[in-house]
């Protein structure tokens, strides 16, 4: 399905009757990546899965920035008439899009997960590493970018066809997607403060061998929001809700049934 959403076709799955859950995926992903948690979840929910501006099957603008990424979403939300308060799921950069969304429209979310990612910001280097990367990828195409993660995305005992499947869906994110991602990211603000003043339930989810954002980094998180719950999850790297679907499903499923 698809919506003119913020100057842009988006392209998102809407499944499901219930209270309304949105998932949110990384860089440079797609939706696709909550299938098996979509599908582990069940009837009970509505379950709102967008593919990101520049991401996936929607359409890419040249520039965007955590704020257009959360507008985004409450506007396609309001496009699709859901008024009530969500359950916020983020994956990675979809993390990063929660904390904005939360910061801007705080009222629509009523409870938080959060999935190999990280509250704080780039270092000066990093950011800048970014920077040259989405130059890199104007210049060479998404597979300058792709080749890279698909070995670091994954556990070390990930099948081969998982990393060459996702190999494929991020050499096919447009470059321009994919630029204005690293550049949104590398001036992303710090999001501890944002934690600390939640008020509502929080869930921590982190692969045991995620090697972007390792367990200390969801441990950080899960101290600083009040009552977090925290679970580690074994045999997963940077992609639990892929890589581990019925377990990543059970956990969320348990956190949704106390909603």
């Amino acid at each position: 399905m698809r919506e003119r959403v913020g100057g842009v076709e988006l392209h998102y799955e809407d499944t499901g009757e219930g209270e309304p859950v949105v998932f949110l995926h990384g860089y440079p992903l797609s939706g696709r990546l909550w299938d098996g948690t979509v599908a582990e979840v069940g009837a009970g929910f509505r379950c709102i899965v967008p593919d990101l501006r520049g991401h996936g099957e929607s359409e890419a603008s040249d520039r965007a920035d955590m704020a257009r990424y959360a507008d985004d979403v409450v506007e396609l939300l309001d496009t699709l008439g859901e008024a009530r308060p969500v359950v916020l799921v983020g994956l990675s950069m979809g993390g990063y899009v929660a904390f904005e969304l939360i910061r801007r429209h705080g009222d629509r979310v009523r409870a938080l997960v959060l999935v190999d990612t990280r509250a704080g910001p780039d270092t000066a280097a990093a950011a800048e590493a970014r920077r040259e990367t989405a130059g890199r990828v104007l210049r060479e195409g998404s597979g300058a970018v792709a080749d890279e993660m698909a070995e670091r995305l994954f556990a070390a005992g990930a099948p081969r066809e998982l990393r060459s499947r996702w190999r494929e869906i991020m050499a096919a994110t447009p470059p321009a997607g994919v630029a204005a991602a690293l550049r949104a990211m590398a001036d992303r603000p710090d999001s501890l403060p944002t934690l600390e003043a939640l008020r509502i339930p929080v869930l921590v989810v982190v692969g045991e061998e995620d090697a972007i954002t390792p367990p200390e980094e969801a441990e950080r998180m899960a101290n600083a929001a009040a009552g977090a719950e925290l679970e580690v999850v074994r045999g997963a790297g940077h992609m639990t809700p892929v890589e581990r679907p019925a377990e990543f499903g059970a956990i969320l499923r348990r956190f949704l049934a106390r909603m």
